[in-house]
């Protein structure tokens, strides 16, 4: 596992809730230090603002890595895929888990409250962690995404 001293960002919607706390308390429990982004409460939200708070602290260097939780994982890591350097990756058995790292250099681990238990999720979580970025024939690859991101560049809201 990476040397805990780095700072992970966490963030849920409503649906993910009761994870992120189960998820937060692992990595406080592993050493790492935890900016919990919200919400406190189960009262409807819209994850997309979350995901941009996470992914927002990662890309800008403020955290290390970052971990969202929703329904499916899914809206989560689309909406947190449109912000520069941040490779979110749903983490939906063990080998993607440990793939998500080794292979892609993901940088935020997100799950699906209603497609996994949260022992499930800390376990997947702590594969995650174990794993470090193999480079190699991949490090070609993940470039090309930064490359797509620059030539794209931002995006105006319409």
């Amino acid at each position: 596992m990476d040397r805990p001293a780095a700072i992970v960002a966490i963030a849920s919607d409503h649906a993910g809730l009761e994870m992120k706390e189960r998820l937060r308390e692992a990595l406080s429990g592993w050493g790492y230090a935890v900016q919990d982004l919200g919400p406190a409460t189960a009262e409807p939200v819209d994850y997309p603002d979350f995901a941009e708070a996470v992914a927002s602290v990662v890309s800008g260097g403020r955290a290390a890595l970052g971990v969202l939780v929703c329904g499916t994982g899914i809206g989560m890591s689309i909406a947190a895929n449109k912000m520069p350097d941040v490779r979110a990756a749903v983490l939906y058995d063990d080998f993607a888990a440990r793939h998500a790292r080794l292979h892609n250099d993901a940088n935020v681990a997100v799950f699906g409250a209603r497609t996994m238990t949260a022992d499930a999720a800390v376990a997947r979580l702590r594969l995650f962690l174990s794993e470090s970025f193999e480079g190699g024939r991949h490090a070609r690859r993940v470039a090309k995404i930064g490359r797509i991101e620059k030539r794209l560049g931002p995006r105006a809201e319409t």
